[in-house]
């Protein structure tokens, strides 16, 4: 066989039998020696990204804002013939992209584990038995089985079944597709409707439209969080440059020469720019994904896992969330002259085993504990499950006859059937007894006479889908965290009443009917009072995330089916749930590899710690900007010079960097309650911090000046090591929103600290680099910080921070 057959389009025009004789295969599928041999012929069923070049991407690096400023710090540098400052800045200046290069690599490593465990699956024939494979494993000639939510792995042509398929994302085109026997299928449709055998013909970079199915996002807008710091990260800008025009026309009528007027915007454009923020979220995102994952969560875009801190109402689906959706007929109820045998025959003919449904596994298996055969029955056709309808139905032929096999949600059936007014008064005392022992119902019909329109109603089959062991535990973990959890159910109110019991969800649930009733001021007013809604469709679930927002909510939401996808979407953390379809996991933002709460309760108490690393970051760099501005300011109006070299910033920024990235792992606690992003509670924090450093920084300038009598260049090096250790120990402070000594920072912090203390003391003493200080001047740079801001200021910000509750 030629490593490539035919185009798509050219199989477009071909029979199903010439299709199979140019693939070479047939109805039964692949041996999985041909799949291997056609794995090496054709290759994986994927389309390889362009690796980044190492070389290009390291180099990239000194590109850019930042780099720009310390370059033209070089250049500086060389024009005033210091060229071992200029050696010393370009060689920080290559330590921080060196950094920046492993901690990017790092962040890649994950999004390819992350890509690994949420590889998109399929259903294939090898060896005569339906199996589920990664959908790279997919080649031309495999038979595949496509239905409700799968993204379809490659392409294909129908062999047997009807399907709809949405192909928006790849033609642009919103309605939906019908496709018969005969049509082509392709490579990343999304299945709407129906069910559908499959020969592939295509896969990889020989698909029509060059694309393969994959989960995980790379490219997304960036999340609240990221835009919230980038905002802070702009004024604290603006801030800086103000202050530059300020100290600029002053020194325009001291008559400063050009190169002093560059230098001094040089370093106040650098004390101004966050070097370090694109490492920070990068390790930020990277290691918050790789915690989750180690918890049973994965992300499927590294910036989604933020906004989950502020989630304040979590919309949880009863089937495999609260309950263990392992169903198991528990009862059988015939009516009329129906035995319990004759119920579960028919219930088996309206399933499927192949399709790999829960509630069809659960039919199907109890009808062989009973000994029912259905071996005599021929199925002519199948409508698996619709969420739509509500029912799966088959039509049957045994001795030449037809008749119509149904099963589904008990109120549907019930209105299908002829008999209906016989049995209904029945059917509802049933349905409200076995509802109140927290069982699911379906109803059971089938076709009597020529007609097969004609139902007669048969019978219900209980099912048992018990509460999970950890259901009510995790769900008052849930409130603890400050977070009103809310069930949505398909089932009945009874149902849903009894559940939300067990549970201790609530005791305040309606029929979904009754909201939808109201006008939408109604509506959104009514909606957040109640614990849950039964009687739900998936369709409501998006009308129900989008009332919850406009009452100012952020929203977590659980679904796992294609109708789920719009709500899924819309809700701030979107949670497929572990056995979500394909479509399901491509619109949540995470995707559960095990089943129930406790996973939601570690992702959220994840994503707060993740946001208190951040505000640490943002209280930090808002703090370091207004005390460097303001003292570079003060010095310059008092002194009429910089207070600080070129070579002096560019220590200060590593020093300050070096910590501030460690900040990204550090050890934090989850707040008890959602966390939303208050500016100007930040500013106010951040300004009282800094305004008390510049106080301490002040004095120690006034000691430098008149008690040391340090000459110029001394003085520099002296206020340096004072900002340098400043900026260790408000850090240390601000990391803890209590009194410095509550907890134990994370293990690379102290590391970090500790080793800009020891490695800028030695600086300090031998003179390395800069002008030399005598021990006392050195200890007193350390030691004066320390005391002022572990002693003073953390008094003040623990003060603050109670009162603005950050």
């Amino acid at each position: 066989m030629a490593t490539k057959i035919k185009s798509t389009s050219e199989f477009k025009q071909l029979s199903i039998e010439e299709t199979f004789n140019i693939l070479e295969t047939s109805v039964h599928g692949l041996t999985e020696t041909e799949a291997k041999n056609r794995i090496e012929k054709f290759g994986y069923n994927e389309i390889r990204e362009e690796k980044k070049n190492p070389f290009i991407d390291f180099f990239k690096r000194y590109w850019g804002p930042m780099p720009w400023l310390l370059e033209l710090a070089i250049i500086l540098s060389c024009i005033l013939t210091h060229y071992l400052e200029a050696i010393i800045i370009f060689v920080l200046l290559t330590i921080n992209v060196v950094i920046g290069f492993i901690h990017s690599h790092r962040s890649q490593k994950v999004l390819e584990f992350l890509k690994k465990r949420l590889a998109v699956k399929a259903k294939v024939l090898r060896e005569g038995k339906w199996v589920v494979k990664d959908a790279k494993e997919i080649v031309p000639g495999d038979i595949i089985l496509v239905g409700l939510g799968d993204l379809v792995p490659a392409d294909a042509k129908i062999v047997s079944g009807e399907v709809s398929v949405d192909q928006s994302a790849l033609t642009g085109e919103s309605l939906p597709v019908n496709l018969r026997p005969s049509d082509i299928i392709y490579s990343s449709s999304i299945v709407t409707r129906g069910e559908a055998k499959c020969v592939v013909i295509n896969t990889g970079i020989n698909t029509y439209f060059g694309r393969t199915a994959e989960l995980v996002k790379t490219a997304k807008p960036k999340s609240h969080q990221e835009e919230i710091m980038m905002s802070i990260t702009k004024y604290m800008m603006y801030v800086g440059i103000v202050a530059l025009i300020l100290t600029l026309a002053y020194a325009l009528l001291l008559n400063m020469n050009i190169l002093s007027l560059l230098t001094l915007s040089v370093i106040f454009l650098m004390g101004a720019i966050p070097v370090a923020l694109p490492a920070v979220l990068i390790i930020v995102q990277a290691v918050g994904a790789m915690e989750l994952a180690k918890e049973g969560v994965l992300v499927t875009r590294l910036n989604s896992i933020e906004d989950a801190a502020s989630i304040d109402v979590v919309c949880l689906d009863k089937t495999g969330t609260i309950t263990q959706n392992r169903l198991s007929v528990a009862e059988v109820i015939p009516f009329l002259k129906y035995t319990k045998e004759d119920v579960m025959l028919i219930a088996s003919l309206a399933s499927e085993e192949e399709g790999g449904d829960i509630i069809d596994s659960a039919v199907i298996n109890y009808a062989k504990s009973l000994g029912v055969d259905s071996s005599l029955y021929k199925r002519i056709s199948y409508t698996p499950f619709n969420p739509t309808i509500k029912r799966s139905e088959a039509v049957i032929e045994i001795k030449g006859m037809r008749f119509k096999a149904v099963k589904g949600a008990p109120q549907i059936i019930l209105d299908l059937c002829k008999n209906k007014d016989k049995v209904q008064q029945e059917v509802s005392k049933m349905l409200e007894d076995l509802s109140q022992k927290g069982y699911r119902t379906l109803a059971v019909a089938k076709s009597e006479g020529e007609n097969l329109d004609t139902l007669m109603f048969m019978g219900l089959l209980a099912l048992a889908d018990p509460i999970r062991p950890d259901a009510k535990a995790m769900i008052e973990a849930i409130k603890s965290l400050g977070i009103k959890p809310m069930m949505l159910t398909g089932d009945s109110i009874s149902i849903a009443k009894e559940i939300a019991r067990q549970a201790s969800i609530g005791y305040r649930i309606i029929p979904i009917a009754e909201v939808k009733a109201l006008n939408e001021v109604e509506k959104a007013k009514i909606i957040e009072k109640y614990d849950g809604f039964a009687e739900v469709y998936p369709e409501d679930k998006y009308e129900i995330v989008k009332l919850l927002q406009s009452n100012g909510h952020m929203v977590g939401m659980t679904g796992d089916g294609v109708n789920d996808a719009p709500a899924l979407k819309q809700a701030e953390m979107g949670i497929a749930v572990s056995n979500s379809t394909d479509v399901a996991k491509a619109s949540a933002s995470v995707v559960l590899t095990e089943q129930g709460v406790k996973v939601i309760v570690s992702a959220i108490k994840i994503s707060r710690q993740i946001y208190q690393r951040m505000l640490t970051w943002v209280i930090n760099k808002v703090a370091k900007v207004i005390e460097f501005v303001t003292l570079l300011t003060l010095g310059f109006f008092w002194l009429h010079d910089i207070v600080l070299s070129l070579l002096g910033m560019t220590l200060l920024i590593f020093a300050n960097d070096f910590s501030t990235i460690s900040l990204a792992t550090d050890n934090v606690k989850h707040t008890s309650n959602p966390n939303k992003w208050n500016i100007k509670n930040i500013t106010i924090v951040s300004l009282v911090v800094s305004l008390l450093l510049v106080v301490g920084d002040t004095i120690a300038l006034v000691i430098g000046k008149n008690y040391f009598q340090l000459d110029w260049e001394r003085l520099r090096t002296f206020i340096m090591l004072i900002l340098v250790f400043n900026s260790q120990f408000r850090v240390y402070i601000v990391r803890e929103r209590r009194h410095f000594w509550s907890s134990k920072p994370g293990k690379g912090l102290i590391i970090s600290i500790a080793a800009v203390t020891v490695v800028f003391t030695l600086l300090g003493i031998y003179g390395i680099i800069i002008p030399s200080l005598s021990t006392d001047q050195v200890l007193f740079a350390l030691g004066f910080p320390a005391l002022f801001t572990l002693g003073i200021v953390d008094h003040f910000k623990y003060i603050i921070f109670k009162k603005v509750q950050l």
